[in-house]
């Protein structure tokens, strides 16, 4: 195993996917979108998880997403909020760092778990169900934290 800082453990997954056969980037926006954070919570089998969120709640922030973004802190995520429950698919277009997508259905509860989507796959990863949120977080850390089908998130956008 070779360690290696995030940034670069982006760029070496991006040039073994190029050479694996998957797709080139389309184009990036000039910079990754920022947005505006929310604090969230999981409770898991370790306890009560916090986290930022950053909130994409529009059709445009949830088409760009996590795309073209190098890095992605432990304590960090993206809560893509649909604002009515439906079955929904992710892909990882232009995404250039494994994820973990927590989906979860409309009382906040964690309906399934995508473990380590892998960057620049085209594959569509389905909820498994009716969902109103995705919580996109850096790959791994839904095993690490112990996030499961199941666990409680709270934010604003899920009823108390």
């Amino acid at each position: 195993m070779i360690a290696v800082s995030s940034g670069r453990r982006a760029l070496l997954s991006f040039a073994l996917a190029l050479a694996l056969g998957a797709p080139a980037l389309a184009k990036c926006p000039e910079a990754p979108q920022s947005l505006r954070t929310e604090p969230l919570t999981i409770s898991t089998r370790h306890g009560v998880e916090r986290l930022t969120g950053e909130i994409a709640d529009t059709e445009k922030t949830r088409e760009i997403g996590l795309m073209c973004r190098t890095h992605l802190a432990p304590d960090h995520g993206m809560l893509f909020d649909f604002k009515r429950p439906q079955e929904v698919a992710f892909w990882m277009r232009n995404t250039l760092i494994p994820l973990d997508m927590v989906f979860i259905g409309a009382d906040g509860r964690v309906v399934s778990v995508a473990r380590n989507a892998i960057p620049l796959d085209e594959t569509p990863i389905a909820s498994a169900g009716v969902i109103l949120a995705v919580l996109e977080i850096a790959g791994g850390r839904a095993e690490a934290l112990g996030i499961e089908p199941g666990n409680q998130v709270r934010e604003r956008i899920f009823p108390r």
